[in-house]
């Protein structure tokens, strides 16, 4: 598989500072959240992540984190079946990503489960970054504010918000924490489109990232 270099693969190198374009994509300042249509971030507050409460049909490969490595998603439901559904399989591709990287294997296959198209380059390519740096990761990273917009039967836009700030590189050999001061860069606002799959499931098509968004600083 071709990949491409995210925008912020060398400064990551340079810096292992806060990770999360972990979360999957495109981390540019230059990509704005209205580059993939979707609607204002709506309300938080927490539930339990939809990846453990939802249920589908689908069989889906089963994701463990390790233990130092949480996703914390709040109001990640809406009472919405469909809206719900994407918001699972949307949870279920942070996870996937975060497993990737600890496992520190690009070509995961759960990857090309719950990403695709340009998601997928930009995630794997993403994971091979921390693989070269023999870098990890550890800690709590909180999602909110998702706001869902399914424009037609098989195609949705995602909008929400994360804090990394008590999120952090781990050297893979020491096992030892980057820690980074927490700053408006710690919160990012990521816009996503997803595309039904045939066996059912809502994949990532295109992911865009914006640190320091006012929508998601407190």
């Amino acid at each position: 598989m071709k990949r491409r270099s995210l925008p912020v693969a060398a400064a990551f190198a340079a810096t292992a500072a806060l990770l999360l374009t972990a979360c999957g994509g495109d981390d540019s300042s230059s990509k704005t959240s209205d580059e993939i249509a979707g609607a204002d971030t709506g309300t938080t507050g927490k539930s339990p992540s939809p990846a453990a409460t939802a249920t589908a049909s689908v069989q889906r490969p089963e994701v463990k984190l390790p233990e130092d490595v949480t996703n914390t998603f709040d109001s990640w439901k809406t009472g919405d079946a469909t809206k719900d559904a994407v918001l699972a399989d949307a949870s279920r591709r942070i996870d996937a990503l975060a497993y990737a990287i600890t496992r520190g294997d690009p070509d995961e296959p759960v990857l090309g489960f719950y990403y695709k198209d340009d998601a997928l380059l930009g995630a794997a390519d993403w994971v091979q970054e921390f693989v070269k740096a023999k870098k990890s990761m550890t800690g709590e990273t909180r999602y909110f504010k998702p706001n869902v917009n399914v424009y037609e039967e098989d195609k949705a836009t995602l909008t929400y918000c994360s804090f990394e700030g008590e999120a952090f590189v781990k050297d893979r050999k020491t096992g030892k924490a980057e820690k980074t001061p927490v700053t408006d860069n710690s919160y990012l606002l990521y816009s996503t489109r997803l595309e039904k799959s045939d066996k059912g499931v809502w994949q990532t098509a295109a992911l865009n990232s914006e640190r320091g968004n006012d929508a998601c600083t407190p």
